[in-house]
């Protein structure tokens, strides 16, 4: 039997060392569960910039990459909410295979905002701080165009609209008989948090619509108002519709008993959400 040399020897004496895509923590574990909207934006803050994104069967992925840290980290989004968040290796966020996490990366890890954090009031819902009623009760109700309001609402949820996604890949140069890196394009459906305005009078009503919910290609509004069209007002249900474009001509339906609300567009373009709650009766209003 002869004797290992002293150079394998020290080898299998070698602790077993991860790999670059998880030798370093992404700083982001605790943004599992957050929703997407407003995680996004703190994501960016803790100096992450999306750099890929690619539609699943049931969610959505987005690779995004941090400079600082030179980490890559893929995040699965799924009803709205971030399910998970996992390293991955360089060449996923367009990066050297031959880049490494900074091991030298001092940073302490960021904490999301405290509680006393308020989102834009004009995307997402804030915290539990709303007015059970809107302001202007028990003052002068507001009128436009000298017609007076009747009902007022604020709503709050999810919206979803038609995107474009871009990244790279390895396809297959039949030509060239081998693998070639680049970029793609693909269509893809964007989700994100929203809130949108609605208000009725007698025979007609408009609805204020987030930066989120416009499509480049819109009949402009009137200062982000959009008049409402063949609104049906019920005991139960208010229903009405809004030109968007000529190719997309929304629907809305609101449940008065329970203050859901839901559009639905050309393609992918929807909305569902709870209106704010006015009055104590049994339906919402």
């Amino acid at each position: 039997m002869t004797n290992a040399s002293p150079l394998l020897a020290a080898a299998l004496l070698l602790p077993v060392m991860p790999s670059a895509a998880t030798a370093q923590a992404t700083g982001l574990e605790d943004m599992v569960g957050a929703r997407a909207g407003q995680g996004e934006l703190e994501i960016r803050r803790r100096g992450y910039v999306d750099v890929r994104a690619e539609q699943g069967d049931d969610r959505a992925y987005t690779n995004w990459w941090n400079a600082e840290r030179r980490q890559c980290v893929t995040i699965a989004t799924m009803d709205g909410r971030y399910s998970s968040i996992q390293s991955t290796l360089p060449p996923d966020c367009g990066k050297s295979a031959k880049v490494r996490p900074n091991a030298s990366y001092t940073g302490q890890p960021a904490t999301r905002p405290s509680a006393s954090y308020e989102p834009d009031r004009g995307y997402s819902r804030p915290p539990e701080r709303q007015q059970a009623v809107p302001s202007y009760v028990g003052s002068d109700a507001p009128m436009v165009d000298g017609r007076n309001v009747d009902l007022g609402l604020v709503c709050f949820g999810d919206g979803s609209k038609a995107g474009i996604a871009s990244g790279t890949t390895w396809t297959w140069n039949r030509d060239k008989n081998r693998y070639d890196y680049g970029r793609y394009n693909e269509t893809t459906t964007e989700v994100f948090d929203a809130s949108l305005m609605v208000q009725t009078w007698e025979g007609g009503g408009r609805i204020r619509l987030p930066k989120s919910l416009i499509p480049p290609l819109h009949s402009g509004g009137d200062n982000g108002w959009w008049d409402l069209h063949d609104v049906v007002e019920g005991p139960d249900i208010i229903r009405a519709s809004y030109r968007l474009n000529g190719l997309n001509k929304p629907k809305l339906v609101i449940d008065r008993r329970t203050g859901r609300i839901t559009v639905d567009g050309a393609a992918s373009y929807s909305f569902r959400g709870t209106c704010d709650t006015i009055g104590h009766e049994a339906r919402r209003f």
